[in-house]
Order: structure tokens, then C-alpha cells, then sequence
């Protein structure tokens, strides 16, 4: 092993632990806005596409339901992947005697990430299939863009939010008796 036999703990499942950012409360505030901006820019970026397509006169190029899919299952794995106590994932919590809830919540947070990356691939898919292949002109491309743009930012703001979330904040005491 590399790591000194100190600082080893077999509980751990990752060789590194989780980082222990130390935020003020200014800038757990600016993460959280930083975060809700790109999930605003995602949906804006992608109802544009959606809106620019229905005034289109081709109607193959239209954007459908299919187009809306991976969107849709990055909102899901963002909504999963934010609603999991960190601490649950750390194993931190004094007051949960279930070494399987610690279990749990890493799985529920691989499955939230699954549905973000499963969003992810599927946008770049549909972009590949639908408009690429069928040898679009530029403007219409702009719809897979905007697809994809739509996914990574999702991904980046359910990541820019763990991290703000999982800081500490300006609501947490320490206690010593």
C-alpha cells in the first residue's frame, strides 16, 4: 500500500478521501448561484433550439420527444445525485449506526452520475444520428449543439453544487465540551 498504516482505514472503498473544502460563507453562496446559472443557461440553450426548430419549414428537422430524452435523464441524475446526504457518503455520521445506508447512498450516487453520463452519451448519439449523418446544413447541427451543450452543463452544475454543498457552511457549529 502507499498510504502510511496511520492514515489507512479499511471502511474506506476510495484510496483518497473526499476532499474537506473549507468555504466562506460567501463563496458557498457564489457556488450555488454559479450552479443554478448553468442550470438555467442548459435549459435556455436547449428551449432555444426547441423554439428555433418549430419555426422551421423542413419537418424532419423538428426537434421531438427523442431530443428531449437525455435532458430529461440528466434532470434526473442532478435531482439524485443533490438530494443525498454527503455525510451519508463519508461515513461521517455519528448518529447512523447502518453501515448500510453508507452503502446505499454511494449507489444511489453512481446511479445519479449514471443518468447524467447515460444523458450525456445520448445527446451526442441523437446529435450524430439524427443531424451529422443525415448531412444537415449548419444551422439545424445547432439543435444537436444545443443538445449536448445542454447535458454538460447539467453535469457541471450538479458537480459545482455537490462541492458548494458539500463545504462548510456558515450554519454549522462545533461544538466542545
Amino acid at each position: 500500500m502507499s498510504l502510511p498504516r496511520a492514515n489507512y482505514d479499511p471502511r474506506r472503498v476510495c484510496v483518497n478521501p473526499f476532499p474537506n473544502i473549507s468555504l466562506d460563507k460567501h463563496k458557498h453562496a457564489v457556488g450555488v448561484y454559479v450552479a443554478g446559472a448553468l442550470f438555467a443557461l442548459a435549459n435556455w440553450q436547449f428551449w432555444d433550439a426547441a423554439i428555433l426548430s418549430r419555426h422551421t419549414v423542413d419537418p424532419e428537422v423538428h426537434i421531438s420527444f427523442v431530443d428531449w430524452v437525455p435532458g430529461i435523464c440528466s434532470v434526473l441524475g442532478f435531482i439524485i445525485v443533490n438530494l443525498i446526504d454527503k455525510d451519508r457518503i463519508k461515513g461521517d455520521n455519528a448518529f447512523s449506526g447502518d453501515g448500510g445506508a453508507v452503502w446505499r447512498a454511494r449507489l444511489f450516487l453512481f446511479i445519479g452520475f449514471a443518468f447524467m453520463a447515460g444523458g450525456l452519451a445520448g445527446s451526442i448519439a441523437l446529435h450524430v444520428l439524427k443531424y451529422y449523418l443525415r448531412e444537415y446544413s449548419e444551422q439545424f447541427l445547432y439543435y444537436g449543439y444545443a443538445n449536448m451543450s445542454q447535458n454538460v452543463c447539467f453535469m457541471l452544475s450538479a458537480v459545482i453544487l455537490w462541492l458548494a454543498q458539500s463545504s462548510s457552511s456558515e450554519y454549522e457549529y462545533h461544538l466542545a465540551l
